[in-house]
């Protein structure tokens, strides 16, 4: 890749982080561990509260945390809760961690996206909250010294029930709906939903101010946050911009964001950091772009990194003006410019200032500095976790794919769930004060169940997830552009160009991405949804240009790193992961929940005309095979969207339209933004569309929204 113009103004703002210290107030005292929990776990009947307890005299204890995740730690700290989305349960796992005492699952209606402990004046007053994806549902939980948990409520909720987050007295918890895109209050006194409101696509995590006044919601797709105000009453909604990576966008432009999972505050709430993916973020060989902490200042909702604009003075810290010289030589990271990869999960460190993030793909916690303008490139300490790596596959054995974190009493300790290998393990973490002689590492490890569905599935799991083996792709997992087996709602670049390996078609992020003599910038491939269709013989890609599943994942091995596949891959290296990767995909990915119901009468007249000779959608879109006949079909030229090249291959393949509504942008380009923007902009270019009435186009986008 040529030399980044932006460098030295980029690499100049990392000066800024020893200036960027929040003012938080002194941190409180947290409540010190209790005795052992119970290693066993059940679950009442549908809703039926449990027996009466005698009330505690004790001082009540608070939540560790305020926001949930697929892992929180008791108040007592005699337990972990894991949500166990692939088994279906919720785990208590007992403190502290024995490879002899696993703990029990208690069974779900549905599979459990996060968890949340709750305090409480004495142990059969401690919560547990829990979100469940479909039927959507958020489950109250009593803990309990005999039984673990027991069910004392459930709240319907708008399907695909995911993030949750409470209000500082414990009262209302906040709920993010990700398929649907709602986000929902809910009165955990009266176990009654006060609001639901409509927001962007795929909501994830949510955080609430200090002063319960509001509630922040990033989204697995875009940079944007929403914003919730007034809480207690009537909600009040709107949109937060939060560009992705400022320092390391190029010059003047603002950068996309992907898996949004995790939001998190500093202790005073005036920072809310966000983890995610930057789309096209700059540095070498970044043909993805790179894992990013962005920062946002609450009071003012302003991103505290400013925008990267080229030939600019930039600002310095009074310790950079001491230590930089004009003889300085200062250039941007190469290699730690993504010191993790997918970031998944969050937990702040307030005593040290610090945010742990957990990397899916890698296999690691980060550790960075939460007082620096951009945190990833304030790294404090790196800690790998995953072990027993396949020799053949680089996958690990144990503790990978590391998805929830969870925090003792003391910050001494970081628990890690690790979703692909099923494991919860005990990190013992930095302490600058602590001097030689104490090394960080894991200090326990226990296995929680094996792969439910066997062992040649799991090893699919695994390769989906990491990011690590070099033949599958560069250094980004499948899950990095396909989260939940879903879509990052991304229009990708497809370019062939010289690295130093050949020639080779790569995707990238941006245009920037390419090398300038390549004079290219990129065909566009908007990034298609796994779960759920992917069940067909074939063919697949957006050309229909691989025969079979197995084809088509080893194409895109190829495709999806900078330069070519390693020298020392072999074809039946290749077949091999594909074939487990398949296998994954069609049994381990879960499609999203589906409306139920009746149709009303417009979804009733759009189906009428999308079955209509007039229409003709259905000719192409074959409902009987997942409304596509997999064919590809030469469409008459479109100029391509701005910033991408003309596609020389004129014939698309029919898409499917199964769980359409929920995965704009549309078509392989992107060019539109909603199903009612792409019915109105198609003029006949697919099917015939433009003798329908406005009403019309209405009823056959409702239809659409069914599939």
């Amino acid at each position: 890749m040529p030399p980044l113009p932006a460098t030295r103004h980029l690499a100049a703002l990392l000066a800024l982080a020893a200036s960027a210290c929040s003012r938080g107030s002194t941190p409180g005292t947290d409540a010190g561990p209790g005795p052992a929990g119970s290693a066993s776990a059940s679950a009442s009947g549908a809703g039926a509260p449990a027996a009466p307890q005698p009330p505690s005299t004790a001082a009540p204890l608070r939540a560790p945390v305020r926001e949930g995740g697929a892992l929180s730690r008791a108040a007592r700290e005699d337990a972990l809760y894991v949500a166990d989305e692939d088994h279906g349960v919720v785990r208590v796992v007992p403190l502290p961690l024995d490879p002899a005492r696993p703990g029990a699952g208690v069974p779900t209606p549905g599979r459990p996206a996060q968890v949340l402990a709750l305090g409480g004046r004495g142990e059969h007053e401690a919560r547990v909250l829990a979100t469940v994806r479909d039927p959507g549902l958020l489950l109250i939980f009593q803990a309990d010294p005999a039984a673990g948990l027991v069910e004392v409520g459930r709240v319907p909720l708008p399907a695909d029930a995911w993030g949750i987050a409470v209000t500082p007295d414990e009262k209302t918890a906040i709920v993010t709906s990700a398929w649907t895109h709602k986000v929902s209050a809910v009165d955990l006194e009266t176990r009654q939903t006060r609001w639901t409101v409509d927001v962007a696509r795929e909501p994830r995590g949510v955080a609430v101010l200090p002063d319960g006044s509001a509630a922040y919601v990033s989204h697995l797709v875009g940079a944007d946050l929403t914003r919730i105000d007034d809480l207690g009453g009537a909600p009040k909604v709107r949109r937060v911009a939060l560009p992705a990576s400022p320092l390391r966008a190029p010059s003047g432009e603002r950068l996309a964001a992907s898996l949004g999972y995790a939001l998190s505050l500093s202790e005073d709430g005036r920072r809310l950091f966000a983890a995610r993916h930057a789309l096209g973020a700059m540095g070498h060989a970044a043909w993805f772009g790179a894992a990013t902490v962005d920062v946002l200042i609450t009071g003012r909702d302003e991103p505290l990194a400013p925008p990267h604009h080229g030939n600019l003075p930039v600002l310095r810290s009074a310790f950079a003006e001491q230590v930089i010289t004009p003889e300085s030589v200062i250039t941007l990271p190469g290699a730690g410019v993504t010191p993790v990869t997918q970031p998944r999960a969050m937990a702040y460190r307030k005593r040290a200032r610090t945010l742990l993030v957990a990397g899916e793909g890698d296999d690691l916690v980060l550790e960075v500095d939460a007082t620096a303008v951009d945190p990833t490139l304030a790294i404090v300490k790196s800690y790998p976790v995953g072990g027993g790596y396949d020799p053949h596959l680089r996958v690990a054995g144990t503790c990978g794919a590391p998805t929830g974190l969870a925090l003792s009493a003391d910050e001494a300790t970081a628990w890690v769930f690790c979703r692909s290998t099923g494991d919860v393990a005990a990190l013992r973490l930095h302490d600058a004060a602590a001097g030689p002689g104490v090394t960080e590492a894991l200090s326990a490890l226990v296995h929680l169940a094996d792969d439910p569905l066997g062992p040649e599935v799991a090893k699919g799991r695994r390769l989906f997830y990491n990011a690590l083996d070099a033949t599958v792709s560069g250094n980004l997992g499948c899950a990095g552009c396909h989260p939940d087996g879903r879509d990052d709602g991304y229009v990708w670049r497809e370019a062939t160009f010289s690295t130093a390996d050949g020639e080779h078609a790569n995707f990238v992020g941006r245009p920037e991405n390419i090398p300038e003599v390549a004079k290219k910038r990129g065909l566009p491939r908007r990034t298609p949804m796994l779960a759920g269709n992917v069940g067909a013989a074939g063919p697949y890609g957006w050309h229909g240009e691989s025969e079979d599943l197995v084809s088509r994942l080893q194409t895109g091995m190829g495709l999806h790193r900078w330069g070519g596949l390693p020298i020392d891959h072999t074809p039946a290296g290749l077949a091999a992961r594909a074939t487990y990767l398949a296998m994954f995909l069609r049994r381990g990915l879960v499609a999203p929940p589906r409306a139920e119901g009746a149709p009303d009468e417009r979804v009733k007249r759009g189906r009428e005309i999308f079955h209509s000779e007039e229409a003709k959608c259905s000719r192409c879109h074959v409902p009987t095979s997942d409304y596509t006949d997999r064919t590809a079909y030469p469409m008459p030229k479109r100029p391509p969207p701005p910033g991408y090249d003309e596609d020389p291959g004129p014939e698309y393949k029919t898409p499917s339209l199964r769980f359409v509504g929920g995965r704009p942008p549309y078509l392989h380009d992107g060019r539109a933004g909603t199903l009612a923007e792409l019915i109105e902009q198609n003029a006949d270019w697919m099917g015939k569309t433009s003798h329908l009435s406005p009403e019309d186009r209405a009823a056959l986008v409702a239809f659409l929204e069914t599939l």
